[in-house]
């Protein structure tokens, strides 16, 4: 059955990205440390990643990427991602939830208006297999506050950015949480939660 589980990288002190994020600095200013965990050590904006995850990094990333069957991301992260070359890195449809639908993305992309719309859309091509939130931070405080994420997984990497965009800033639902699993390398604590539901009468 599709689960919808969102999931994001942030520092200890709650960035996903650094200051000034942008295309050819997509994580900000020192946002690189953030994802040492998805390249298996340090890499910089200077030069392309070569490196690949290693261990329960690895794991982590193998278990998600085998029930992946649709992602949905934010035009922020798909324009700071400079449209990952123009070509989609997941290999399943991927939805980019943006203001202005009309305009024409990348091929293997689909723009979409609206979180709701865009879950709808990636649910329904995903063939059984989940739905990734991967971001940015608001797609992901929209898709809890619409009480349509199934999981939230977040990546805590050893990291004080000090500054930058805060994965719930401005956030005030009460979301319960349950934990449901743990992995834990150098590079980053992945933590795991079910999204409860309320269910009354």
């Amino acid at each position: 059955m599709t689960k919808v589980a969102a999931s994001i990288t942030t520092s200890v002190d709650g960035y996903i990205v650094g200051p000034h994020d942008g295309p050819g600095k997509g994580l900000g200013e020192g946002g690189e440390r953030l994802h040492y965990w998805v390249f298996g050590g340090p890499w910089s904006y200077d030069a392309e990643p070569k490196g690949e995850a290693t261990g329960p990094d690895k794991a982590y990333l193998d278990e998600a990427f085998g029930r992946l069957g649709a992602v949905v991301g934010g035009r922020g992260t798909y324009e700071a991602a400079d449209h990952w070359g123009g070509s989609n890195p997941f290999g399943v449809p991927f939805f980019i939830v943006t203001h202005r639908p009309e305009e024409q993305p990348d091929e293997g992309f689909v723009f979409v208006k609206g979180v709701e719309e865009a879950i709808r859309l990636a649910r329904e091509t995903a063939s059984g297999k989940d739905v990734s939130v991967m971001g940015g931070a608001d797609v992901i405080r929209q898709s809890l506050r619409a009480g349509l994420a199934d999981e939230l997984w977040i990546s805590i990497a050893p990291v004080i950015l000090g500054a930058g965009k805060r994965l719930f800033e401005g956030f005030h639902e009460d979301v319960t949480l349950e934990h449901i699993g743990l992995r834990q390398s150098p590079f980053a604590t992945h933590i795991g939660y079910r999204v409860v539901r309320e269910h009354h009468g």
